[in-house]
């Protein structure tokens, strides 16, 4: 009662708490305080979920495009390249017996190319239709695959899960970064591997000597016949998103580093000579301003 008295004098008139005020709350025989969000915290949050959607919604429009890329990349010698990649990294274990996290799988193509292989395969995404075409282009390989829609800054899975954790192309169009890596680190075993394959992209939005750089990607791809991989997508939409995210001004992976050795990892190292192993020669063409890196870090 005493205590009840004692908080009573923080209540304003009316009994209406205003942001930021304080709410009591009682947990069985004990009672404590808890600051109510700021209207800047709320706006904030709000932003957030509203970006998080207009991300979700660009990406459901570039499903199918982005699905036949995958498809591509899985009807060709690629795919092998890219497996061995991933393996010259994963512990020297039997397939079997390693269990491994595709975060933003996308149309799937790392977690086809890894189940084929014979490994445990959790995939997730936060776009319900990269999902779909996830599962239509793994085939008679959808059953082994484990397909869960979920953010992935908000991992809905426990501790220490995983021997790896594999991503491509997701971090730099995360709105929360840094929290993803927080999250990644929490669901790998002690000594599970982090494999992150990203790069600069849409760096040319902040730089005018990378803006040159990307215009003269563009007159390359146009010369040699090529296919131009910007051709196709919503790019005005996507520019609006990359001039929301914290990473598109960002140098990495310096900034990836920096943040996975702060988190507490044992190693943290980088490739960023791995876009020529596994890039096709119309990707090296299209994004030869926007090369490829792989940060490796083990919890």
């Amino acid at each position: 009662m005493r205590q009840i008295q004692e908080l009573a004098k923080y209540i304003p008139p009316g009994g209406l708490w205003p942001p930021g005020g304080f709410v009591i709350i009682f947990t069985n025989k004990n009672m404590r305080l808890r600051r109510r969000s700021t209207l800047h915290e709320i706006r904030e949050r709000d932003n957030m979920g509203q970006m998080l959607g207009r991300i979700e919604e660009y990406w459901t429009n570039r499903a199918e495009r982005y699905s036949q890329v995958n498809q591509e990349e899985l009807a060709t010698e690629q795919k092998n390249r890219w497996l061995k990649a991933l393996e010259m990294e994963f512990p020297h274990r039997d397939p079997k017996d390693i269990r491994v996290l595709d975060i933003g799988t996308g149309p799937g193509f790392f977690a086809i190319i890894l189940a084929k292989a014979g490994y445990q395969v959790t995939a997730v995404d936060y776009t319900e239709e990269m999902l779909c075409k996830a599962k239509e282009n793994a085939g008679r390989y959808a059953d082994r695959i484990r397909w869960m829609r979920m953010d992935a800054q908000k991992l809905e899975l426990p501790d220490n899960q995983f021997d790896v954790a594999v991503s491509r192309n997701l971090t730099w169009n995360l709105e929360n970064p840094d929290e993803a890596y927080k999250e990644w680190k929490r669901v790998l075993k002690p000594g599970g591997q982090l494999l992150n394959f990203d790069a600069n992209w849409y760096g040319h939005l902040f730089d005018a000597e990378k803006r040159r750089e990307y215009e003269e990607d563009r007159k390359h791809v146009e010369e040699q016949a090529m296919e131009d991989h910007y051709i196709g997508t919503d790019i005005d939409e996507m520019e609006e998103i990359a001039r929301n995210v914290p990473l598109s001004p960002v140098i990495r992976p310096a900034w990836d580093m920096k943040v996975l050795k702060n988190l507490g990892f044992q190693s943290v190292r980088t490739d960023e000579q791995v876009w020529q192993r596994v890039w096709s020669d119309t990707e090296k063409v299209n994004y030869a301003s926007t090369p490829m890196f792989m940060i490796k870090a083990v919890k």
